[in-house]
Protein backbone atom coordinates (compact mmCIF):
# COMPACT_ATOMS: atom_id res chain seq x y z
CA UNK A 1 0.00 0.00 0.00
CA UNK A 2 1.68 3.26 -0.93
CA UNK A 3 1.39 6.50 1.54
CA UNK A 4 0.16 9.57 -0.08
CA UNK A 5 3.61 11.20 0.11
CA UNK A 6 5.67 8.85 -0.94
CA UNK A 7 6.68 8.15 -5.04
CA UNK A 8 6.26 4.57 -6.16
CA UNK A 9 7.91 3.09 -8.97
CA UNK A 10 5.34 2.50 -11.47
CA UNK A 11 6.88 1.67 -15.13
CA UNK A 12 9.83 2.36 -17.12
CA UNK A 13 9.77 5.56 -19.30
CA UNK A 14 10.07 3.23 -22.30
CA UNK A 15 6.82 1.36 -21.23
CA UNK A 16 4.73 4.54 -22.13
CA UNK A 17 4.83 5.46 -26.21
CA UNK A 18 5.56 8.96 -26.79
CA UNK A 19 2.41 10.86 -27.44
CA UNK A 20 0.57 7.73 -26.11
CA UNK A 21 -0.94 6.26 -22.33
CA UNK A 22 -0.85 3.48 -20.63
CA UNK A 23 -2.62 2.30 -17.07
CA UNK A 24 -0.46 1.16 -14.29
CA UNK A 25 -1.34 1.20 -10.62
CA UNK A 26 0.04 2.57 -7.54
CA UNK A 27 -0.89 0.87 -3.92
CA UNK A 28 -4.67 0.25 -5.39
CA UNK A 29 -5.40 3.18 -7.68
CA UNK A 30 -5.69 3.35 -11.10
CA UNK A 31 -3.52 5.83 -12.75
CA UNK A 32 -3.17 6.64 -16.52
CA UNK A 33 -0.03 7.65 -17.10
CA UNK A 34 0.34 10.44 -20.57
CA UNK A 35 3.69 10.57 -22.04
CA UNK A 36 4.63 13.53 -24.69
CA UNK A 37 8.34 13.44 -24.87
CA UNK A 38 10.51 13.11 -21.72
CA UNK A 39 7.57 14.55 -19.46
CA UNK A 40 5.03 12.05 -17.93
CA UNK A 41 1.35 12.93 -16.24
CA UNK A 42 -0.71 11.23 -14.07
CA UNK A 43 -4.63 11.17 -13.82
CA UNK A 44 -6.91 8.82 -12.29
CA UNK A 45 -7.88 6.22 -14.38
CA UNK A 46 -11.62 6.35 -13.94
CA UNK A 47 -13.64 8.75 -15.73
CA UNK A 48 -15.59 11.05 -14.02
CA UNK A 49 -18.50 10.86 -16.41
CA UNK A 50 -18.71 7.12 -17.10
CA UNK A 51 -16.24 5.33 -14.93
CA UNK A 52 -14.60 3.63 -17.70
CA UNK A 53 -10.72 3.80 -18.28
CA UNK A 54 -9.13 6.64 -19.26
CA UNK A 55 -5.66 5.12 -20.27
CA UNK A 56 -8.29 3.06 -23.09
CA UNK A 57 -8.58 6.49 -24.88
CA UNK A 58 -6.94 8.91 -27.51
CA UNK A 59 -4.53 11.69 -26.20
CA UNK A 60 -4.59 14.50 -28.40
CA UNK A 61 -1.99 17.50 -27.66
CA UNK A 62 -2.67 18.13 -24.35
CA UNK A 63 -5.87 16.25 -23.85
CA UNK A 64 -7.13 13.00 -22.96
CA UNK A 65 -10.10 11.73 -24.29
CA UNK A 66 -12.51 8.64 -22.92
CA UNK A 67 -12.94 6.12 -25.33
CA UNK A 68 -16.62 5.70 -24.07
CA UNK A 69 -18.26 9.15 -24.32
CA UNK A 70 -15.60 11.47 -25.75
CA UNK A 71 -15.33 13.31 -22.18
CA UNK A 72 -11.86 15.50 -23.14
CA UNK A 73 -9.46 16.02 -19.87
CA UNK A 74 -6.76 18.40 -19.43
CA UNK A 75 -3.14 16.19 -18.54
CA UNK A 76 -2.02 19.06 -16.82
CA UNK A 77 -4.86 19.78 -14.29
CA UNK A 78 -6.96 17.06 -14.82
CA UNK A 79 -9.93 19.22 -15.89
CA UNK A 80 -12.86 18.24 -17.91
CA UNK A 81 -12.34 19.86 -21.53
CA UNK A 82 -14.99 18.63 -23.22
CA UNK A 83 -18.40 17.14 -22.34
CA UNK A 84 -20.41 15.44 -21.46
CA UNK A 85 -18.03 15.23 -18.25
CA UNK A 86 -18.14 18.27 -15.98
CA UNK A 87 -16.21 16.74 -12.82
CA UNK A 88 -12.09 16.76 -13.29
CA UNK A 89 -10.54 13.70 -12.17
CA UNK A 90 -7.32 13.97 -10.10
CA UNK A 91 -3.92 14.61 -11.01
CA UNK A 92 -0.64 13.24 -9.32
CA UNK A 93 2.83 14.33 -9.30
CA UNK A 94 5.43 12.42 -11.03
CA UNK A 95 9.03 12.22 -10.95
CA UNK A 96 11.43 10.84 -13.42
CA UNK A 97 14.17 9.16 -12.24
CA UNK A 98 16.48 7.71 -14.91
CA UNK A 99 13.98 5.43 -16.63
CA UNK A 100 12.22 4.81 -14.50
CA UNK A 101 8.84 7.14 -13.38
CA UNK A 102 7.71 7.06 -9.90
CA UNK A 103 4.28 8.61 -8.95
CA UNK A 104 3.01 9.95 -5.81
CA UNK A 105 -0.41 9.99 -5.30
CA UNK A 106 -0.72 13.25 -3.48
CA UNK A 107 -2.73 15.74 -5.23
CA UNK A 108 -0.49 18.16 -7.42
CA UNK A 109 -0.98 21.49 -6.49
Amino acid sequence: MSDAGSFEKVCALADIPDGGVIGVEVGETPVALVRKGEQVYALHDVCSHAEVKLSEGEVYDDTLECWLHGSCFDVHTGKPTGPPAIKPVNVYTVKIDGDDVLVSLSKES
